[in-house]
């Protein structure tokens, strides 16, 4: 099983994966050097749509040779996304990749009914992977930035999407946690209801290969001390592969703290529930998270 990043990279560059990236408004310079590493090591091939002289000035910054992609000049950022995700509808590429665009123009384009890359009555869900130093393994995590309060039904299907990203690192039976505030089945919180009724479809293998509990409270998911000093007797407890948050207050705060309070952490993230892997980063986020998010969508097409 993959544990970390270094693994992850290490996996790719021996399997020989080469696959076609189209970056919507690549306009600044931590998704240009991403790319340009990618590139570099054969990882991908990479189109560019963006303000082409913005693009070669981030370019000239990051001391990357222009010439390394190929460059769409649209120089409107909401058409430079709706053609990125057209090249990619129409099968020009195998992965989609947010630039320096915002989130809601992003999503925009990518749920266009007619040529989004959202499946009819499809859910879409975002799945962040945390390389934490203080944590035995890679942590996957949903729903962080697309859906702000999932009802059931898209509990569920946010479970299917973070248990398949995390099979495709191979962890063959991901072990999930639904996060609550407390690891009691509490009638006065939804969260926890909902959580204990997800775990049971887990048990009855309608989420698919996965192991599922809760509710289970942040610290008995990933510390294994804290279980067993509440004398939580779980499958899952202390050995978390993927977390479920009840909203996305909770998962985004999560995933913050993580990228601005742990040092040496590592992380990517991606749309999942969507026809190509779509890259979503926050413009904020360093390219080494943008790296590590090409890496976690060629770990999906493997």
């Amino acid at each position: 099983m993959i544990t970390d990043f270094r693994e992850v990279h290490e996996h790719l560059r021996a399997s020989g994966i080469c696959k076609r990236l189209v970056a919507a408004w690549a306009n600044d310079t931590h998704t240009i050097e991403a790319i340009s590493r990618a590139v570099e090591e054969g990882l991908v091939s990479a189109t560019l749509i963006g303000d082409e002289a913005l693009i070669k000035d981030a370019c000239a910054k990051c001391d990357i040779d222009p010439r390394r992609f190929k460059i769409v000049d649209e120089r409107d950022e909401l058409k430079a996304v709706a053609l990125a995700v057209k090249k990619v509808h129409e099968g020009e590429g195998d992965i989609l990749m947010k630039g320096l665009c915002s989130t809601d123009k992003f999503l925009r384009a990518v749920l266009d009914k007619e040529g989004g890359l959202v499946p009819q009555k499809g859910v879409l869900s975002h799945v962040g992977v945390i390389d934490n130093p203080r944590y035995h393994k890679l942590l996957f995590v949903t729903d962080i930035a697309v859906i702000p309060q999932p009802d059931f039904r898209q509990k569920a299907a946010m479970t299917r999407h973070v248990t398949s990203v995390a099979r495709s690192f191979g962890v063959k039976t991901p072990k999930v946690a639904f996060i609550a505030a407390s690891e009691q089945v509490l009638d006065s919180m939804s969260a926890c209801m909902e959580a204990a009724a997800l775990a049971k479809m887990c048990d009855h293998g309608q989420i698919g290969p996965c192991t599922g509990d809760g509710p289970l409270a942040l610290d008995v998911a990933l510390d294994n001390e804290a279980a067993l000093i509440k004398h939580l007797d779980s499958p899952v407890a202390g050995d978390a592969d993927c977390l479920v948050f009840p909203n996305i207050e909770s998962a985004n705060v999560f995933w913050k703290c993580n990228s601005r309070l742990c040092e040496g952490v590592r992380m990517a993230g991606m749309l999942v529930g969507t026809s190509a892997p779509c890259i979503l980063a926050s413009r904020a986020d360093s390219s080494d998270t943008k790296f590590c998010s090409i890496m976690e969508a060629l770990m999906s097409l493997t």
